[in-house]
């Protein structure tokens, strides 16, 4: 049976373009977790790792971070799948195939975090280990036309000591494929104003600070690493639409949020993807780079999170050419390639759309 006649006065809705040609820069995407699920169960397997059910049949995991037992199943598997990285092939690997799946999903330059100290005890120490990374991405980009750099991130769990190092270790590495240092892991444990004079390091070395933020604790933990450890960009930072004066703060300085939607609904941060507030943030003028987090853990990478968005909240292809400029803006990709990969985006709103979408 044929439908309803077309209205001609009503213009016809135009077909919505494929997001995976939407050039983009990836800023929050963690080592271990960008893993591809199929590589985990191939390095299990070839040393006999024993996966638990939640990362083999029961995959992606269910998980929850509302509590600190949620977020210890969480790390749990992390870990776990950190375990299957054992020589130096593995850990090349791991860089090329998070560069395959990005060039896939449209992006263009890829900042990945990573804590060397995890690696060390494996890999040589942590000088050795992020030589080796550094070795891999310049690799990885020749072979696949991907801008990369490295950010090395400190763990919240840890002593702030060691976070020092891990800030003058990458400050030796300014300028020669690391730009920023962070701070990640459960925002709940540890304090956060103690880790002041590591970032004080990185921020003498040039290094972007951007530092974990706002997710699962509330605006004021933004406000603390905005107010104590100077952030420019906030992993995640989300929360702090919850407080309208923190978050003027924020876009009146011009610090990005790095905004992961699937796993702040994965984590438990907001029920569903309707609820993530990308609207709002984006109306009160925030400067937005959207990015993948863990896919490993979330089965979700890259343009994923635009098109979960781009379902959850009816955005228009503007919205989301604007969201990628924006995170290309608030990347640390050289002026050029920043230009050119602009230059792309306005390309791509130009090109009529077609009937390639995908799939949230």
């Amino acid at each position: 049976m044929s439908g309803p006649p077309l209205d001609p006065a009503r213009p016809a809705r135009p077909e919505p373009r494929d997001l995976r040609t939407l050039p983009k820069a990836h800023l929050h995407l963690h080592f271990t977790g960008s893993m591809r699920h199929a590589t985990l169960l191939e390095m299990a397997e070839r040393d006999g790792i024993q996966l638990p059910d939640s990362l083999v049949s029961e995959w992606p995991p269910q998980l929850s971070a509302a509590d600190e037992k949620g977020w210890f199943r969480f790390q749990r598997l992390y870990d776990v799948a950190r375990s299957v990285l054992r020589t130096e092939d593995d850990v090349r690997r791991l860089v090329r195939e998070a560069a395959e799946d990005d060039v896939r999903d449209g992006g263009r330059w890829l900042e990945i975090q990573v804590d060397p100290s995890g690696y060390a005890a494996r890999f040589g120490g942590i000088t050795a280990f992020t030589e080796l990374v550094l070795d891999a991405v310049r690799a990885t980009t020749a072979e696949t036309g991907l801008g990369m750099a490295v950010v090395i991130a400190a763990n919240r769990t840890r002593h702030p000591l060691d976070a020092r190092t891990l800030a003058r270790l990458a400050g030796q590495y300014a300028g020669r494929g690391v730009v920023g240092f962070g701070l990640s892991n459960d925002e709940r444990r540890g304090v956060t104003t103690e880790f002041a004079p590591a970032f004080a390091i990185a921020e003498r070395a040039g290094l972007l600070l951007a530092p974990h933020g706002g997710e699962l604790l509330g605006p004021a933990s933004v406000g603390t690493v905005v107010d104590a450890l100077h952030a420019q960009r906030v992993g995640h930072g989300v929360r702090s639409v919850e407080d309208p004066d923190l978050l003027a703060r924020i876009v009146d300085r011009g610090i990005a949020l790095e905004i992961c939607p699937v796993s702040n609904v994965a984590l438990g941060v907001y029920s569903d993807l309707t609820s993530v507030p990308l609207p709002d943030l984006l109306a009160a003028g925030a400067t937005v780079a959207l990015g993948a987090d863990d896919p490993l853990l979330f089965g979700s990478r890259l343009a994923a999170q635009y098109a979960t968005m781009r379902a959850a909240h009816e955005l228009t292809d503007e919205t989301l050419a604007v969201l990628a400029a924006m995170s290309i803006r608030a990347s640390c990709a050289p002026d050029d390639t920043k230009a050119d990969l602009l230059a792309g985006v306005t390309d791509w709103l130009s090109t009529p759309g077609s009937s390639a979408t995908m799939t949230p």
